[in-house]
């Protein structure tokens, strides 16, 4: 299977397994601006070169080499499920894409009519009821990762877990795993274990986030969106992310981790 999802610089000081709505634009952005010292001109996530990616063929056999004999360091970063399904739900299915279209073309359509969700007008900012149709939204997001329908699951709201543990499965071990909220510490504890051909100084690194402006704003704090059946539904697909990385399932509330994240726990609750 390989080593989908993960990014590595081209001079191999690091290597990063990506996670979908975990600041992976920043991270891209930092790992390109360490190797070249100027940043990508656009999203990162459409950069062909300048940085090695799984995607990429020509990349595949120099990542996997690397990886496999963990010559470098390697790192993820994750957050929150509760804002981070929050914001997938604002980003992909309320927001109009770069391209100027709806995310994965017909699925805004299929959730209107399947699920009653609400998005707002074409420009994906007129007011509708963001908390009822968010739940909604939640009930199809456990329909896609229970029973894989009406569709396969989409990286944006699959779990933070099944990203992390491909990059174990297939033989790779991650020197670090840190968290959105916390990001300057734990994004300077990698670059003070690494080497790159141009420093960084992150408290000068502009935020990279591409989905900004994307899609309406939300309205309410994280709570308000789930009510008990939502926590619940919540904790049915996320389990494993909130006990893993030490998020609080209790208060929705509450973004930050109640705990540190024990490195030889997640490899081996994930390397099966």
């Amino acid at each position: 299977m390989g080593f989908p999802g993960t990014w590595m610089t081209e001079s191999e000081s690091m290597v990063y397994r990506v996670v979908p709505k975990c600041a992976c634009s920043t991270i891209g952005q930092i790992m390109y601006y360490s190797d070249h010292g100027v940043f990508y001109d656009g999203d990162i996530h459409d950069a062909r070169q300048g940085l090695h990616k799984w995607a990429r063929d020509d990349s595949q056999p120099i990542i996997r080499a690397n990886v496999k004999t963990h010559a470098s360091y390697a790192f993820t970063c994750v957050r929150n499920p509760y804002s981070r399904v929050l914001s997938s739900f604002f980003d992909k299915i309320c927001g109009i894409q770069r391209n100027g279209k709806r995310y994965r073309g017909n699925l805004v359509p299929l959730l209107v009519q399947k699920y009653g969700i609400e998005v707002g007008g074409e420009d994906g900012k007129e007011g509708f009821d963001q908390i009822r149709s968010f739940r909604r939204f939640l009930l199809f997001v456990r329909d896609t990762i229970r029973w894989r329908r009406p569709m396969e699951p989409d990286i944006h709201w699959s779990a933070i877990s099944g990203h992390v543990s491909t990059f174990i499965v297939n033989g790779g071990r991650y020197d670090k795993i840190f968290w959105t909220e916390q990001f300057d510490d734990g994004m300077q504890a990698v670059l003070d274990h690494v080497q790159t051909p141009h420093a960084v100084d992150l408290a000068n690194i502009p935020r990279f986030n591409e989905s900004e402006g994307h899609g309406p704003k939300r309205l309410h704090p994280v709570e308000d969106y789930f009510d008990d059946l939502s926590m619940h539904l919540v904790y049915e697909i996320y389990k494993r992310d909130f006990e893993l990385f030490k998020y609080d399932f209790e208060t929705p509330a509450n973004k930050m981790p109640i705990g540190e994240i024990d490195l030889d726990e997640v490899h081996a609750k994930l390397g099966d």
